[in-house]
């Protein structure tokens, strides 16, 4: 009993000594309600309130309004037990109000309250955040209650409790923590929508109410695979060759991209920059999410990096021989319409659009400046050059900057007043021009006036910008035949598509064009009176079995080759122009024999009188019906004149001879080979052509194709024009020359105050840690395309651009300035087909390798120098020696001997 009384007093004692540290109930009041601690102060962004049961409180405030600290109106313990669903997990009631419910007091006001009057045991403090939502502040009474559950198993959520303006980020950290997630593994989030569909939380460090997520809502992490695939990304149809494959263990960066349809374009420039050593560590050891840029009007919020970042993690995890990078394509297309579909495309296009996309998406400035260029204006090149790439630098910082971004000295000077405009420029790679001859190679066909020659195939060297002229020039030298007896023709589908005068451009001319030159008499021109010949453009053609549903009609069908003939004016008659034809055709038609003479007399006096000519329509019947009657209105031969020309014997004058079978008929025709005239006008000095129509059985019997095709070399095709190799280190040089603006890009002199062909010269002035080098093979004029098959020799190490930098150099640190080769992007083949693959040193093992789409095979350094190299990637060697795992490694391990190097003869052409 003593004990027990003890206890009692020494509990009265404490109450008489908290008593006595409680302030009096006046200044109780004044600390709650009012001044810095008070429920009446603004409330401010993410501080915390606390929510105090409405009975309770309005007690207490009848208890220090009364005055009496022994009164009745005593409150006891703080007790929120009415805003509470229950009294295990302590979730607070749905549609609870303020001032009806619950009133809400600052944390300090609080924890005056509980150090005055206490809390009810095992009840939790209710502490709401203050969140700043869109034009107010308010506490959130109800925070967001997500269900987190992982990707390979649903069916077991976890409850977890946010605020609205906590940040997407944090939700992935519970997850993770939840979980039991390693710090090394690689997560992400998606969330189930109320349709059922999934879409990605990929922007974490936006809020919770900006990501819209709300109450119930279910949240998805997923982990991704040891082979760099997400689960989700997979079909479960292919869920048995990813556990295949995630058996296999190869080297990592040793894999090859499957082609889509024309992706090899695609699949050399990822290639490429997948062994680029920085940029592929910068991925895998995440770096990019921390750097993601969503809000880049610019860039295309991070899906293009993502996307990237997939494929790489996916080639060097090792557990792959090829992947589909068909995602990947899906998301190029959708943000660069060029690459949409399955056409064949340039690769340096596509790394250039790859670069700038991977730039912006990972830029680090989020919001960029006006930046005003400034011109030199007689500075020290030091401090332009800095100046401009600091401006540069605050609008553009990202790991694309850092690893392949350089700076440019750019020099104009105005022909007229000698103003001088010094900028310096960035610059991601060089597009570097191949020396260019100045010659070209045609191969046309020449046809003699001599029936009994064969057409001859010759192989000329002409200049690049010559005129036809020229041509008929390089030709002469060939056959010994003046240029002034050639005519020049691109001959189309057995018709004339152009017939060219001596003073137009060769550039006209493309390479694939058919080419035939005709010896014509020195005294001819087309649709010239003043001359004594006329050359006569003569199609042939063959009337074809096919009938409409009257049996009456007969197509016409143009084969062979034409021809030009000079014809005499004063034999321009139907009759002598059959005879001059068939002298011409000769070497491939025979003459009919007497007997087969005899045997047509007959038919023939029936096909005349059955089958009168009509108009546009000429017979070469014999010099008994031939005249000016049958021709017709639309048979003028010469300058719309008709035949015979005015002042020649009509053929009532013509010696009277036995009737002869012909072989062919004669038909005025237009350009295109075809009988409609009626854009002919006697009037006018309209071209005519001139069809020899053949019956099939005349053509058969009397033509022989296989001679009339035949044609003869000349010794010049057997020549081969050897290309001298050029040095990468020439067309470097030739970079930096010293060149005139063409008149479709002048430039604007400040001085002048008018557009200028200005003289530019590019320098050098600081170089990247990777430098991308673009082989400009391909030209592009108004009438031609060409590719440039030029041997360029670059070196496998040691490329040396101390001589190219003008920027004054540090000389005790040669290794900037010299580079190594890391990859080859190759093109195969010509302008309208062709096909990429890459070379390439992998970072870890030191080895190249030839990626050839989804096939990847070891090679040798002597094998990767050829004539397809069109992209080169250089390595500054201090770069490479600060990536190298072994600080003693100078060199990377030597490449063993491999098999024979790829062919491009054998090369797969899409």
């Amino acid at each position: 009993m003593a004990a027990v009384a003890a206890n009692v007093a020494a509990a009265a004692e404490d109450r008489e000594s908290q008593r006595e540290n409680v302030p009096g109930l006046e200044s109780q009041r004044r600390q709650i309600e009012n001044g810095e601690s008070g429920r009446e102060r603004p409330l401010r962004a993410g501080e915390s309130w606390f929510l105090v049961e409405q009975h309770w409180y309005k007690q207490w405030e009848v208890y220090v309004q009364g005055g009496d600290q022994d009164s009745g109106t005593f409150p006891g313990c703080i007790n929120n037990a009415d805003l509470f669903e229950d009294q295990v997990n302590w979730r607070l009631k749905k549609g609870l109000v303020e001032g009806e419910d619950y009133v809400l007091l600052p944390a300090a006001a609080w924890h005056y309250l509980v150090d005055w009057y206490g809390l009810e045991h095992g009840q939790p403090p209710i502490e709401r955040k203050v969140v700043e939502l869109p034009s107010v502040q308010k506490v959130e009474v109800y925070p967001v209650e997500l269900l987190l559950v992982r990707h390979s198993d649903m069916d077991t959520p976890h409850i977890a409790q946010f605020s609205h303006t906590d940040s997407v980020d944090l939700v992935l950290r519970t997850a993770r923590e939840q979980f039991l997630v390693s710090p090394q593994e690689e997560t992400r989030l998606w969330i189930k929508n109320a349709e059922g569909s999934f879409e990605r939380l990929c922007n974490t460090r936006v809020t919770l109410l900006d990501a819209a997520l709300k109450t119930g809502q279910v949240v998805i992490m997923e982990t991704r695979n040891k082979d760099g695939t997400w689960p989700s990304a997979q079909p479960q149809a292919v869920n048995t060759a990813l556990e295949e494959d995630e058996e296999f263990q190869g080297q990592p960066g040793i894999c090859g991209l499957t082609n889509l349809g024309n992706t090899c374009f695609m699949n050399s420039a990822l290639q490429c920059l997948s062994n680029v050593p920085q940029l592929t560590e910068y991925f895998l050891k995440n770096h990019y999410l921390e750097e993601l840029n969503f809000c880049n009007p610019l860039g295309m919020k991070g899906e293009i990096a993502e996307a990237y970042a997939d494929l790489v993690k996916q080639a060097w995890s090792g557990h792959h021989r090829s992947i589909v990078p068909h995602v990947f394509k899906t998301k190029v297309g959708h943000f660069a319409s060029q690459f949409l579909g399955y056409q064949q495309h340039d690769s340096q296009e596509l790394l250039s659009f790859l670069l700038d996309g991977l730039h912006e998406d990972l830029n680090r400035v989020k919001k960029k400046e006006y930046v005003e260029l400034c011109d030199a204006a007689g500075r020290p090149d030091q401090e332009v050059a800095q100046e401009a790439w600091q401006n540069h630098k605050r609008r553009n910082d990202s790991v694309i900057v850092d690893t392949f971004h350089g700076l440019f000295k750019s020099t104009l000077v105005c022909p007229d007043c000698g103003n001088v405009s010094v900028t310096f420029d960035p610059f991601c790679y060089l597009s570097v021009p191949l020396p260019v001859s100045h010659k070209r190679v045609m191969e046309v066909f020449f046809v003699s006036m001599d029936p009994r020659r064969k057409p001859e195939q010759h192989r000329l060297v002409v200049p690049k910008k010559g005129k036809i002229s020229d041509l008929c020039v390089a030709l002469a030298k060939h056959t010994g035949m003046s240029p002034e007896r050639m005519m020049v023709a691109d001959v189309f589908s057995h018709r004339f598509y152009k017939i060219y005068q001596l003073e137009e451009s060769l550039s006209s001319i493309l390479d694939r064009d058919d080419i035939f030159i005709y010896e014509v008499s020195g005294r001819s021109a087309i649709g010239e009176n003043s001359r004594e010949d006329v050359v006569l453009p003569i199609y042939l053609r063959e009337r074809t079995p096919a009938r409409d549903y009257n049996n009456s009609y007969y197509g016409l069908m143009l084969f062979g080759h034409p021809l030009l003939v000079s014809v005499p004016r004063d034999r321009l008659s139907w009759d002598a122009l059959y005879h001059i034809l068939l002298y011409r055709l000769s070497r491939y038609v025979t003459r009919p024999s007497s007997d087969d003479e005899d045997d047509g007399d007959e038919k023939a006096d029936m096909e005349d009188k059955d089958s009168m000519p009509k108009p546009g329509h000429v017979a070469g019947g014999s010099s008994q019906d031939s005249g000016p009657e049958q021709a017709g209105p639309s048979s003028g031969v010469a300058g719309g004149s008709r035949a015979p020309v005015d002042n020649s014997p009509g053929p009532s004058h013509w010696p009277q001879r036995a009737r002869r079978k012909h072989l062919f008929t004669l038909q005025t025709v237009n350009s295109n080979g075809t009988s409609d005239r009626s854009t002919f006008n006697e009037d006018t000095h309209a071209q005519p052509y001139i069809a020899i129509d053949w019956e099939p059985e005349m053509k058969k019997r009397y033509y022989d194709e296989v001679e009339a095709e035949g044609y003869v070399k000349h010794d010049c095709v057997g020549y081969v024009l050897k290309k001298a190799p050029v040095r990468l280190q020439e067309c470097i040089e030739l970079f930096t020359t010293v060149e005139t603006l063409e008149k479709e890009n002048p430039w604007y002199c400040p001085t002048c105050k008018q557009h200028q062909l200005a003289t530019k010269k590019l320098d050098l002035w600081m170089l990247p840690e990777t430098l991308i080098i673009h082989l400009k093979r391909f030209s592009y004029t108004k009438f031609s395309r060409e590719k440039l098959d030029t041997l360029v020799e670059f070196p496998i190490r040691d490329l040396d651009f101390s001589e190219f930098v003008i920027k004054p150099q540090n000389e005790s640190a040669p290794e900037l300035y010299k580079y190594d080769l890391i990859a080859v992007s190759n093109h195969y083949g010509g302008l309208r087909d062709g096909h990429y693959t890459t070379f390439a040193c992998n970072k870890d093992s030191g080895q190249w390798h030839y990626f050839d789409d989804n096939s990847v095979s070891p090679v040798t350094e002597n094998q990767i120098e050829s004539k397809a190299a069109y992209v080169l990637f250089y390595q500054r060697q201090d770069v490479a020696r600060r990536l190298q795992p072994q600080p003693g490694l100078a060199e990377p391990p030597a490449s063993p001997a491999c098999g024979p190097p790829p062919n491009s003869e054998f090369m797969d052409v899409n």
